[in-house]
């Protein structure tokens, strides 16, 4: 199992014994669950994306990265995880979103599933154009290890996803609030007249230094990810790396960050106004700033300002905003609902509308992949873009 504590807790909850395969830190999942019934075990088993600097993709070293790491090393990790999967006697495996974990689920002889708003092949594809295509047979082995999954549970903002042969959605996937607004501020030593932005930028660039002015008059900032001997000026208030963020985003008046399906859904979720800086070779980051967009949630900063400190402008216009998701955000109990179903035998889905499925999910509305002129050799059809006058431009 490998996928986020808003999932995991329900699936608990319903009296399932949980075993997380992850890379994170216990108290992802901890700080929300505390069961003898979650197991974590220590094992990565994708690499996601190489990140050149906090806000750039290194698309060539993701690919090659991902080639060390699971392609050479593909019979190992199967024949462990097989194992592995065997020994816990395990009814059913889920995945956000690895790709090997399904072919090892199917080798084992058990159903999989996957719970996601991107996959890798998508996200993969891109960098593939950039990269050249000797590395397009990732993207089909990739591909291939998908449609061993029963089906997708798909999340809001998704990008296309025509490798899963049946897809079943749910509403957004956030964690609880444990907490009240009042009762963080009073803690934090707030006044209701002050005004709180919510720093959630891991991966700070190297060299650069937080500093007060950055702040106009009435502000504070929490301060998320901080490493330990940062220097921390008036106004700006660190946290504690294993801190329960949902409370405290429920307590802010705006956040300012970078798009990722956590950070979208909580803001969404509580009506908080996201300041976002833009970044380089994130595929699915279009998909989820519709969304957030849509809903009158976000406000992107131009990088040159956040790092120059020009945050006044941004922060007003933020405070400025009436957030209006009224969706539900009740994935995570719906999604948990769906998998002990399915981990009992039930048949959710069938095969017969797949194909048109597939090609739909192919073209979302809107979106088209960036060419990169004569570097784009064996990319799946299904993500080959169209030939346009403003293509051949870009």
């Amino acid at each position: 199992f490998n996928v986020g504590p808003g999932v995991v807790r329900h699936l608990i909850l319903a009296g399932h014994d949980v075993h997380v395969v992850s890379g994170a830190p216990d108290f992802v999942f901890t700080s929300e669950i505390q069961s003898p019934r979650l197991f974590i075990r220590k094992v990565v088993l994708d690499c996601g994306a190489v990140q050149a600097d906090a806000l750039t993709v290194d698309r060539l070293a993701s690919l090659e990265k991902y080639s060390e790491m699971v392609v050479l090393c593909r019979a190992s990790i199967l024949a462990t995880e097989v194992e592995w999967l065997n020994s816990i006697k395990a009814d059913l495996v889920v995945s956000d979103v690895v790709p090997i974990a399904c072919r090892a689920a199917a080798d084992a002889g058990i159903r999989s599933v996957c719970v996601t708003n991107f996959s890798w092949d998508f996200i993969y594809t891109e960098y593939v154009m950039a990269a050249g295509y000797h590395h397009s047979s990732i993207l089909w082995q990739i591909a291939e290890d998908y449609a061993h999954s029963e089906f997708l549970i798909r999340l809001p903002g998704y990008s296309p996803m025509p490798a899963f042969r049946n897809v079943i959605d749910v509403p957004l996937v956030v964690r609880r609030l444990h907490k009240s607004r009042e009762e963080v501020r009073k803690t934090l030593g707030v006044e209701d007249d002050v005004k709180i932005v919510i720093f959630n930028f891991g991966g700070q660039p190297a060299g650069w230094k937080l500093k007060e002015e950055y702040l106009p008059a009435g502000w504070l900032c929490l301060v998320c990810g901080a490493s330990e001997n940062q220097e921390i000026p008036p106004r700006f208030i660190k946290l504690a790396k294993d801190v329960y963020t949902p409370d405290l985003i429920a307590a802010s008046d705006c956040m300012l960050g970078k798009i990722g399906y956590g950070t979208v859904s909580e803001a969404l979720a509580y009506k908080l106004p996201l300041i976002f800086i833009r970044r380089d070779h994130f595929s699915e980051e279009p998909f989820l700033r519709k969304m957030l967009e849509f809903y009158q949630g976000g406000v992107e900063m131009i990088r040159r300002d956040l790092l120059s400190g020009n945050w006044t402008t941004y922060l007003e216009r933020a405070v400025s905003l009436t957030p209006c998701y009224e969706g539900g955000t009740n994935g995570g109990e719906l999604a948990a609902h769906i998998l002990r179903d399915t981990a009992n035998g039930k048949n959710y889905v069938s095969d017969k509308h797949s194909g048109a499925r597939r090609l739909q999910d192919a073209r979302v509305l809107g979106y088209q992949p960036q060419r990169v002129p004569q570097n784009d050799i064996l990319v799946p059809d299904w993500y080959t873009p169209a030939y346009n006058e403003l293509g051949l431009h870009n």
